[in-house]
């Protein structure tokens, strides 16, 4: 039997997606605060632009967060969450910092939930585009 070991998500990749998100909202003239967690939830980096609204650092965890624990983009759970939606008690169902807007992304390594990054301080399709073009900046 061939056992692969799971690389998990380390605190050099994190460094990674936070310079990727942070240059990609740069080039929008966008200030953020970027997150980026581990398989478990635990923060592995955060940083906040000098001139990115104070919130973005809670919605930045939030979307990072929700992301993770439903492995999912958070702009892909809007709807869902919605008065007519079949999540819509979700978000104060659980006492847990959960947010359902865009600019979170789950990150996934080999098929295996490793991690997740969260974006706050732009539009949210800004967000959900800075975190996408980090994505696309980590090593496999």
């Amino acid at each position: 039997m061939n056992a692969t070991t799971l690389t998990p998500l380390t605190t050099a990749d994190a460094e990674v997606l936070i310079s990727a998100a942070r240059a990609a909202a740069e080039a929008a003239g966008v200030a953020v605060s970027v997150t980026v967690l581990d398989a478990g939830g635990h923060l592995l980096a955060f940083r906040r632009d000098d001139r990115a609204v104070l919130i973005s650092g809670e919605t930045s965890t939030r979307k990072a967060y929700t992301a993770l624990q439903l492995n999912a983009p958070t702009a892909e759970l809007v709807d869902l969450v919605k008065p007519d939606g079949p999540f819509h008690s979700l978000p104060t169902a659980l006492d847990r910092p959960l947010l359902f807007i865009g600019g979170g992304l789950p990150i996934n390594r080999d098929g295996h939930l490793i991690g997740a990054i969260g974006l706050g301080g732009g539009a949210p399709e800004q967000d959900h585009g800075f975190a996408t073009a980090a994505l696309e900046e980590l090593p496999r």
